[in-house]
């Protein structure tokens, strides 16, 4: 493990992006950072665990909330500078209480919401 974890190329804060993906249907969940040790928790705990840049602590995603994502797979790409982790998510995702984070587009010059059930049919 500490070797995988050696080969990633962490930021200048030692954090690395982190895509968290469905791994049901795909859908692009949210984005947040792992330092090393975070990375070490999600790969052992089988939860996504990440580093909160804002409050300076590790948080596992769904602790308090509940919508906890189940780590089904992670990827590294291939500069080493991000990691994609697959999840099998319960609950919404993301804090505003929708299914992902990105639920919003840039459509005709302004920003819309995107109605869950046609998030794939969006174009901008």
């Amino acid at each position: 493990m500490e070797k995988i974890l050696d080969a990633i190329k962490y930021d200048e804060n030692g954090l690395v992006p982190a895509v968290v993906q469905s791994a049901d249907d795909g859908q692009v969940l949210m984005v947040a950072y792992m330092n090393r040790e975070a990375l070490r928790r999600t790969v052992e705990s089988k939860q996504t665990c990440f580093w909160s840049r804002s409050r300076q602590e590790y948080w596992v995603k769904g602790a308090t909330s509940g919508n906890t994502q189940q780590v089904e797979r992670i990827l590294i790409d291939c500069d080493e500078d991000c990691v994609l982790v697959l999840v099998r998510q319960k609950g919404v995702a993301c804090h505003t209480g929708k299914r992902t984070c990105f639920f919003r587009a840039i459509e005709n010059a302004e920003l819309r919401d995107i109605p869950a059930a046609n998030f794939s049919e969006q174009k901008g």
